[in-house]
């Protein structure tokens, strides 16, 4: 495991092993022996094939779910129940559909016992950061895909985690409104710098953003099997560097270790499907 000084979110050894669900008798291994550390400050990407226990870690740390072996620590502290210095944007759509964008963003302020005056201006706050600053009182289904998830961001920044756990946020979104969000998670993270553990399906997208970029195997059994740092210099635009030829390397580095992970785990989801 590489450790930090400062280690925000650290899984020690961790395994998840569930029921398989036609035979209580049987057990299937999600996760194994893996061991990651994300530092204050940092931004670290997973990646990995469909079905490879990405998420699950994800669950993991956010403490929704506890896992079978190992330990999981926050700052240093063992995690029990939900880990409160965590904020999660999810993979599916979150918002509630009968509250505003405001309404939305405030909700977990008010969760937390902020006055209502002061999480409404603090949610104000943080729709205007992410460009959104006429849309309060528009409903999900009045504002596009990238407004939503601009007010998912919201709704997660403005409870000021200490670590932000991503799955997969972007993965719904077309191309243009995709980078324009990966670059605006960038300028935020940049100017608040917490600790960031983000999924992703796309290598492309791991490269851009991270600081470090962490590749698991194929399941059964899922496990760290290469991390790479990214010493691509920062600030960046996310369209912009792919071009750099040091991205183009470690793009060919990162994939040489991933290829054949994608390859087991494309080959298992067919036998699945057969």
């Amino acid at each position: 495991m590489t450790r930090t000084v400062s280690s925000a979110l650290e899984f020690d050894d961790i395994a998840v092993t569930f029921r398989e669900r036609d035979d209580a008798q049987a057990r299937y291994t999600a996760v194994a022996h893996t061991s990651l550390a994300v530092g204050a400050g940092e931004f670290v990407s997973v990646v990995g094939p469909t079905g490879c226990g990405k998420s699950t870690l994800l669950n993991v740390g956010a403490g929704l779910l506890e896992p079978s072996s190992g330990e999981v620590r926050v700052f240093g502290e063992p995690l029990r129940g939900i880990n409160r210095r965590a904020g999660y944007m999810f993979q599916t759509e979150a918002l509630m559909p009968w509250r505003s964008a405001l309404a939305n963003v405030m909700v977990g302020l008010q969760y937390r016992g902020v006055p209502e005056a002061q999480a409404r201006e603090q949610a104000q706050a943080w729709l205007t950061r992410v460009g959104l600053s006429g849309f309060g009182d528009r409903y999900p289904h009045q504002l596009s895909g990238g407004m939503r998830k601009r007010t998912a961001l919201a709704q997660v920044l403005a409870l000021d985690p200490d670590i932000i756990l991503m799955d997969e946020p972007f993965s719904a979104l077309d191309v243009q409104t995709r980078q324009l969000m990966e670059n605006e998670v960038l300028d935020l993270w940049a100017a608040k710098k917490k600790a960031v553990l983000f999924i992703t399906h796309d290598l492309d997208e791991a490269i851009a953003m991270s600081d470090r970029v962490v590749v698991l195997s194929a399941g059964p059994g899922t496990h760290p099997i290469g991390e790479f740092a990214i010493d691509l210099p920062r600030p960046r635009d996310v369209a912009e560097v792919r071009s750099d030829p040091r991205f183009v390397e470690l793009h060919a580095r990162i994939w040489a270790v991933l290829r054949d992970e994608v390859l087991k785990g494309y080959a298992q989801q067919l036998g699945k499907a057969a």
